[in-house]
């Protein structure tokens, strides 16, 4: 009986100093400058690949794991092996960068998948359309600064009104068609405070 009456005193001891001293958020800013999100896409015969810059983001982290976070990508910065398809990634055929200048992804729910591995879901803004995307990433965190990198993040343009050379919806397209998905590759670095 006064064992289990001690073991009751301690859970409710560690109950109460964890309600009154909760673990607290550390917000990191992201560091536009040492960041960095390429992306590529295929096509019959070939494909194309280029960065999009960072306009700015936090990434929140609580006690030894990432907790959320969300950053924007400036549309008008996008750029390409070619300077032909950058022009035209910009246009409304894609991007559409001046009507849309932001595209923004937001974390809604971070899992761990082992030792410094996370599967990040979040919603992805492209064109004003929505939608969830998941994937792996790795998440480190050192002496003021965490970094958070993640590739092959697989995207279908067709969900953000993206349908040029799409077979999807022009099926006689033949070897002018370009593949619905695209892929990003990201790595983020932040700086507490």
């Amino acid at each position: 009986m006064k064992k289990t009456s001690t073991t009751l005193s301690l859970i409710a001891c560690l109950f109460f100093m964890t309600a009154f001293n909760p673990i607290k958020d550390d917000i990191y800013t992201v560091d536009v400058e040492r960041s960095t999100i390429e992306w590529s896409a295929k096509k019959v015969g070939g494909g194309h690949t280029g960065t999009v810059k960072i306009a700015d983001g936090t990434l929140i982290y609580t006690g030894k794991a990432l907790k959320s976070g969300s950053f924007q990508m400036n549309m008008s910065s996008i750029t390409s092996d070619n300077a032909r398809v950058t022009n035209h990634l910009k246009s409304d055929d894609f991007f559409s960068a001046e009507k849309n200048p932001m595209s923004k992804f937001e974390i809604t729910k971070v899992t761990s998948a082992g030792t410094d591995r996370v599967n990040i879901t979040g919603n992805l803004s492209i064109k004003g359309f929505t939608h969830p995307v998941t994937f792996q990433a790795t998440v480190k965190q050192q002496k003021g600064v965490l970094v958070a990198v993640a590739s092959g993040i697989r995207v279908d343009r067709t969900k953000y009104d993206i349908k040029f050379r799409s077979k999807t919806f022009f099926g006689d397209i033949g070897d002018k068609a370009i593949d619905d998905e695209f892929e990003l590759s990201i790595n983020l670095t932040a700086k507490k405070g």
